[in-house]
């Protein structure tokens, strides 16, 4: 979506951003993240990433929550119009075992995901430390963002 309506690139990663990792709101005046506390947990698994910088060049887009470790999370145009999200906080305990599991099988090159299992130990089980921020998240945007903003009457939709 960032590369369609902005043209901001996708960066390749040496290895695969994979874990869950705390992040922090950036801009506090965001409705997305009314009620969060000042730092909160979310999954990521992916190759690429894109830079602050990049976003930074575009006025329109906001920084709204990022991570030192991940990188940028929730980027929006004011208001709330378009919303862009890097992690999986819907993903739900077993997504990212699932998909370790399933790389280590095929013999891929794949880490332990970072602050998933209990003491990053595949052994121990895992611990499941997203879950009410991303109901939070999502409770937020159906909330604020769709219900809030939405015409009534379906005929005043611009």
């Amino acid at each position: 979506g960032l590369y369609y309506h902005y043209g901001i690139q996708k960066r390749r990663l040496d290895k695969k951003l994979f874990g869950v990792y705390w992040h922090t709101v950036d801009r506090s005046s965001s409705i997305l993240f009314r009620g969060f506390d000042d730092t909160f947990l979310v999954p990521h698994s992916r190759h690429t990433t894109i830079l602050r910088e990049d976003i930074e060049q575009i006025g329109a887009l906001k920084i709204l929550a990022s991570s030192s470790e991940a990188g940028v999370f929730a980027i929006s145009t004011e208001g709330g119009r378009q919303i862009f999200v890097t992690g999986h906080a819907e993903y739900d305990a077993h997504t990212l075992e699932d998909e370790y599991l399933r790389d280590k099988k095929l013999g891929l090159p794949i880490d332990v995901p970072v602050n998933y299992f209990i003491d990053d130990d595949e052994t121990k089980g895992i611990k499941m430390q997203w879950r009410s921020s991303a109901n939070l998240l999502y409770a937020n945007w159906l909330n604020y963002i769709v219900y809030q903003t939405t015409p009534y009457d379906l005929d005043h939709i611009g």
